[in-house]
């Protein structure tokens, strides 16, 4: 993987500068950004692979950006917060970030949840041992995998990135049930140790688009204890 194009957005220079030579290293194109004004510029001119995005910026902030940016397609974009700052990080995940990175951080995981976003963008949502392109039929929810597409009852769902990664994966295994680490590690990619809320908050967001009630969600339920399973039939 090489030549992605990358814009950093961060208000602090020595951040802005370890980033930009890290994703460098791993030959990606970088562009930087200081503030949100200059950020929303550089999405329209430049049309970024992916956004790396400080939440708290001058101006412009993260979340009115983040915001912008969903209201108009699904750029991926990784959150950068302070320590502490959970409501940040919860909220920001809730407008369709699909990750974040807790300051401080280590440049090489940050470059590895670059490259496993990206590489979950390019493979159209299919790790290697799922290339299947057969819509996943479900009731009345129908999932198109080679478009990257679904709705329900006819209706087209707005997913975000993370968020159709997530639901072709629970709709493809109707019954099993996996917890939130396992979740992390077969939807987000990730092997290392990285805070579960985050598909916690994406499970929510999916249950708001696809259940008739989402505060009594019947196709994905929560087994207290354990995880998350997909129901495929929720009418019992």
């Amino acid at each position: 993987m090489s030549g992605e194009r990358i814009l950093v957005v961060d208000d602090e220079p020595t951040i802005r500068e370890v980033v930009g030579l890290y994703l460098r290293r791993d030959g990606f194109e970088v562009d930087i950004a200081a503030d949100g004004e200059e950020a929303l510029t550089m999405i329209e001119r430049q049309r970024p692979d992916l956004i790396v995005l400080d939440l708290m910026l001058p101006g412009v902030d993260g979340m009115q950006i983040t915001r912008q940016v969903r209201a108009s397609g699904n750029l991926p974009i990784i959150m950068l917060t302070a320590r502490g700052e959970e409501i940040d990080r919860v909220l920001g995940l809730e407008l369709g970030a699909d990750d974040y990175v807790t300051k401080p951080f280590s440049p090489r995981e940050l470059v590895a949840r670059v490259r496993a976003v990206l590489r979950r963008t390019q493979s159209a949502g299919d790790s290697a041992r799922e290339s299947s392109n057969t819509p996943v039929l479900v009731g009345p929810l129908r999932i198109e995998p080679a478009a990257r597409t679904a709705t329900i009852h006819g209706r087209a769902l707005n997913l975000t990135l993370r968020e159709y990664d997530l639901l072709l994966f629970l709709a493809r295994r109707p019954g099993q049930v996996f917890s939130r680490e396992q979740l992390l590690d077969q939807v987000w990619g990730y092997t290392f140790a990285s805070d579960a809320s985050t598909v916690t908050v994406h499970i929510r967001r999916l249950r708001e688009k696809i259940e008739d009630d989402p505060t009594t969600p019947k196709r994905i339920q929560t087994v207290w204890g354990v995880g998350y399973k997909f129901e495929a039939d929720p009418t019992g």
